[in-house]
């Protein structure tokens, strides 16, 4: 695999994309996978849903493809073992746009997608030591594999609930991944991190404010697989970069990934882990008076600034830019803070 077919995928999935929503529009109406405005959206008319097919699908058709030309090199099993599990990951997604599935079926889906994941050789096996060696992880690395798909998955569900919000993450995070695959020359994290920006780029235009169309469980549930996925891909996960393999995407997913724990503590606190609400941290900015468009771009630039640092990981002392990080986010949560406290 070389970098003219990098380009190609990517090119292919971005005018796919675009060719495809309109259909995924209609398509969404006439099957009835819409959302209706209620107390726990912030919406105002149907909008279509399942939209993450717009891209899943050029993603996934040309993942089969590449995978049957490069069959005889391990890049080609992973791409066909990646398309089969994305599809199964995508099965689930429409199946809860449809029927809005209780939590308990899409976490024990979520589980078993990624202990599929892990079977075939997708697994979390070290751990980052800023001071040494890696931890490396032998028995622990199933539980831990389960819980870095279920976070990834989760963490960009729960972002979900802002038009462009989720699809403008996910580009930046796919961007911020392309260059450290480049940087380390790993034409797998290439690959994958270039079709994620070209579909969730193509997407944008759609889902940002006003939405033309949303994400659904559909789409979120994909691209927090596919970056998961990115973050282990194979045995060896970031081949040659395996000292800083999970920092990467947990620094430029800190947006999302500090939503999922505000909103764990907070719904542990109410009795019910399971029970959706409307203070994740968007919704708390709409209610100081920012404007959609105003919360995505702010959550952008937060999101852009937590993935300079991490590519920063790739190319300093482990040890200086974790601290940087640390700073950071302490400064973050303290202005956080004030400005909660300022609110009530």
């Amino acid at each position: 695999m070389n970098y003219v077919t990098v380009l190609i995928a990517a090119v292919l999935t971005h005018v796919l994309t675009h060719l495809l929503v309109p259909w995924n529009i209609k398509w969404s109406n006439k099957h009835q996978l819409v959302a209706k405005p209620g107390e726990r959206h912030i919406h105002t008319k149907e909008t279509p849903l399942a939209g993450g097919l717009s891209f899943a699908l050029p993603m996934s058709i040309i993942q089969a493809v590449l995978g049957v030309i490069y069959i005889s090199e391990p890049e080609g099993i992973m791409l066909l073992q990646l398309c089969g599990v994305g599809i199964l990951v995508l099965s689930v997604g429409l199946i809860d746009d449809r029927y809005e599935c209780n939590a308990w079926f899409k976490t024990l889906a979520q589980i078993g997608i990624a202990l599929v994941m892990y079977l075939i050789g997708f697994r979390v096996n070290y751990l980052t030591n800023i001071f040494g060696d890696d931890f490396v992880l032998a028995g622990f690395s199933l539980p831990l594999t389960i819980l870095w798909y279920l976070m990834m998955m989760n963490a960009i569900n729960l972002i979900d609930g802002l038009d462009g919000l989720a699809t403008g993450i996910a580009a930046i995070v796919s961007a911020v991944l392309l260059v450290v695959g480049i940087r380390h020359e790993n034409m797998q994290v290439i690959l994958l991190a270039s079709m994620l920006l070209a579909g969730t780029l193509a997407f944008l235009r759609y889902n940002f404010h006003p939405a033309k169309i949303f994400l659904g469980d559909t789409g979120s549930l994909y691209i927090g697989f596919i970056i998961a996925a990115i973050s282990t891909t194979g045995n060896q996960q970031f081949k040659g970069i395996t000292s800083i393999t999970l920092m990467i995407p947990l620094t430029v997913m800190a947006v999302p990934i500090l939503d999922v724990g505000l909103a764990i503590f907070r719904r542990i606190n109410g009795g019910n882990i399971f029970k959706p609400d409307k203070s994740h941290i968007h919704h708390l900015m709409l209610k100081l008076g920012f404007s959609q468009k105003a919360v995505a771009l702010i959550v952008y630039f937060v999101t852009l600034l937590f993935g300079l640092i991490a590519i920063g990981f790739s190319f300093s002392s482990r040890k200086i830019l974790f601290s940087v990080l640390m700073f950071i986010s302490a400064l973050a949560i303290v202005a956080w803070y004030l400005v909660m406290a300022r609110r009530k």
